[in-house]
């Protein structure tokens, strides 16, 4: 065994952050394990991203955030919670993925792999799932989905000057990417099965986007899917028929989800409607004992309901759960 810890939190994001912080504050020794970097999933958002919403709705661990900017910007939520981990002297394993959970309540063994091979065997006697949902696209399951000119994420648009690329999307990073592309110099093409951009894109980028396809700057295929994707051309159903576009690069921006098989190899029951993890609403202990979910997958293929804004709020419900429970250990 490599260590052991009261909790072990699975996902070193904005809320698991906070779980541990919680735990810590709880008395509690808190261990945050993640496949890739701190607030992994926020490095990989688009290099020009401006958050949606204010410094002060991302904070965590009562630390402000400090921003001249109305809207923060990734580079600064980047500092900010690698100011917060610390501040807090949070212990992390990056770039650690967890491969199974195993044992039972106030002893489980959480199994690992380091990105270097390393096999490594935590225990825990509490565990905490804050996995979030990023990291995992929903595919179109079309031919040509597989070329390496098909990507799930939106970076930065330079690499695509000069170039014919497809958007598939209508919400809001199917917006920005488009717009930032095109202001760069591509070829934009967008296609989205909707009649038209999805209604709760942005009120400042909606219109940006609507009237640059209103002048034909960016050619927009409404009520359309991708049929096929080719090495030179994608195939798109259209409400006129088929229809064949050059093509060099494709960005498919249709969402992402949880890991709805980690969660069930834990034990974790899924509702069959929106895939809901079973937990207490009031604790977020799920159906198996000891283990605790947190931020987004707690609302399942609903995603959009629950953000940093909210899920950062999730850490004080555990703890405050883990510190009656293990307490009472104590005094047994």
């Amino acid at each position: 065994m490599d260590d052991t810890s009261d909790v072990v939190v699975v996902g070193a994001g904005p809320t698991g952050m906070a779980c541990a912080i919680e735990a810590q504050r709880a008395g509690l020794s808190a261990l945050l394990i993640d496949k890739g970097c701190v607030v992994n999933s926020l490095f990989h958002y688009p290099a020009n991203l401006v958050f949606f919403t204010t410094p002060e709705l991302l904070e965590i661990g009562d630390i402000p955030f400090p921003s001249p900017n109305v809207k923060p910007t990734r580079p600064e939520a980047l500092e900010y919670y690698r100011n917060v981990a610390q501040h807090y002297q949070l212990k992390i394993r990056q770039y650690e993925n967890v491969d199974k959970i195993s044992g039972s309540d106030r002893d489980f063994s959480i199994h690992t792999t380091h990105q270097r091979g390393s096999k490594f065997q935590h225990r825990a006697r509490k565990v905490i799932i804050a996995t979030g949902y990023y990291d995992l696209p929903n595919y179109m399951n079309v031919p040509g989905e597989e070329l390496p000119k098909v990507l799930h994420y939106y970076r930065d648009p330079h690499p695509y000057f000069d170039t014919d690329v497809l958007v598939v999307g209508g919400k809001n990073s199917a917006a920005i990417a488009a717009l930032e592309l095109w202001r760069r110099g591509a070829r934009v093409t967008l296609v989205h099965r909707g009649c038209g951009m999805h209604p709760n894109v942005k009120y400042w980028i909606k219109p940006d986007i609507e009237n640059r396809i209103k002048n034909g700057e960016i050619k927009a295929c409404f009520e359309s899917c991708v049929r096929e994707i080719r090495q030179d051309c994608v195939l798109l159903s259209t409400p006129a028929g088929e229809v064949r576009i050059k093509n060099d690069f494709v960005f498919a921006l249709t969402g992402y989800h949880p890991d709805y098989d980690f969660l069930r190899s834990v034990g974790i029951r899924l509702n069959d409607k929106d895939y809901r993890p079973e937990c207490n609403p009031q604790t977020l202990e799920s159906n198996v004992a000891g283990v605790y979910v947190a931020g987004v997958i707690v609302a399942g293929s609903r995603t959009s309901e629950i953000f940093i804004e909210n899920g950062r709020f999730h850490g004080k419900q555990i703890a405050e759960d883990l510190k009656q429970k293990l307490a009472a250990d104590l005094r047994r």
